[in-house]
């Protein structure tokens, strides 16, 4: 059975309808409101953004969805969990100074920040899901705890996800460090030879596991916890894995803890998807590049995986931006998460989501 995805572009001369009432008029048509209740703590999930990063959600975006939320008399709180990684959100403090600096201040969001799994990462609850990499999953007490959720999630490309969306902003997004690490459990390796003795891996390893050694890193395999941010920094992509075998795993682990949150709401959680600004790198990276493909619109949907699934086809019917770091599969129906990176097959995400009872790749999209 195919789920509904709501689409709205971001034409506004015909109707003379803006970005603002089109995300209130998603909300509605998208049919939140049935499912937020007076008084209900409702989180709204969502990336502040790494300092040095713009691909975040426009904080204006984000109070829509926080009055829509108040008109039904619940009471919303903006939430997101430390990063595993080195960073300005690695702890809380840290965390909620980033969001501040972004914009994301009670008097324009109209909502309180709440990081979710507390002030050092400590804050775990256990939630039973009885999948195929996990019978159990760590996740953050504060969104375990809330009595419904929206997800809001910019589009993007991934360095390790192939893409971001929906499905890991529930998954890396609503994990503390320990279940991050138990997603993540790969094995980084250094190329020796591409290697070219920068020391920027090491200076942005959260747990001391890289050495520079005769100008050339080295990566201690006991000390890894295989978060992935030397892969992002590398200037030569010396750092990596093995693609074929690793990736397929992570990405499912990924998506079982997402339908972990997931799970802890069935019935009380939304989602909006941003295909703003679509990036080829993560909002977790100190830095926006270029887009790769035109900004396309605003969907939403109570399916994780639907939402997904739509987002990656939209993208994919664009024609690509020849100045980006996209470098093939530029002409419009190509596939450019993998134009961007061939090595990983995002897909895996849809397939495990639907495979596990998380939604359905099967999905009708309505424009309004």
């Amino acid at each position: 059975m195919s789920s509904k995805v709501y689409f709205v572009n971001l034409r506004a001369r015909t109707d003379k309808s803006n970005k603002i009432s089109k995300i209130r008029s998603l909300f509605d048509r998208a049919g939140f409101n049935e499912f937020i209740q007076k008084d209900a703590l409702t989180a709204i999930k969502l990336t502040f953004g790494e300092r040095g990063s713009d691909g975040f959600i426009n904080p204006v975006f984000v109070r829509q969805v926080v009055d829509k939320i108040k008109e039904n008399g619940a009471k919303p709180f903006l939430t997101d969990t430390n990063t595993l990684y080195s960073g300005s959100r690695h702890n809380s403090v840290d965390h909620l100074l980033t969001a501040l600096e972004h914009g994301f201040d009670y008097t324009v969001t109209g909502a309180p920040i709440i990081i979710a799994d507390g002030l050092r990462s400590e804050s775990i609850t256990e939630v039973q899901i009885d999948k195929k990499h996990f019978s159990k999953v760590k996740l953050a007490t504060d969104l375990v705890s809330a009595n419904s959720m929206i997800v809001l999630s910019h589009f993007k490309g991934h360095e390790m996800a192939g893409f971001g969306g929906a499905i890991k902003n529930l998954a890396m997004g609503g994990a503390p460090a320990l279940g991050k690490k138990e997603q993540h459990a790969l094995k980084i390796v250094v190329d020796q030879e591409k290697c070219v003795g920068c020391s920027k891996c090491s200076a942005v390893c959260p747990e001391t596991a890289i050495s520079m050694s005769e100008k050339k890193a080295n990566i201690s395999p006991d000390a890894c916890i295989g978060c992935g941010e030397c892969l992002t920094v590398c200037p030569v992509k010396a750092n990596g894995m093995d693609w074929a075998t690793d990736l397929a795993a992570f990405l499912e682990r990924m998506t079982e803890y997402g339908y972990g949150v997931h799970k802890t709401h069935e019935t009380r959680i939304g989602y909006i998807n941003f295909l703003l600004n679509i990036t080829p790198d993560c909002d977790c990276a100190s830095w926006s590049d270029a887009p790769i493909v035109p900004d396309i619109g605003f969907l939403a949907s109570i399916d994780p995986i639907a939402i997904d699934q739509a987002s990656y086809d939209l993208v994919n019917k664009q024609t690509g931006f020849s100045h980006s770091f996209l470098s093939s599969n530029l002409e419009a129906g190509a596939d450019k998460f993998q134009g961007l990176r061939p090595y990983i097959d995002g897909t895996i995400q849809m397939r495990h989501g639907e495979e596990i009872g998380m939604g359905s790749r099967d999905y009708e999209l309505i424009t309004l």
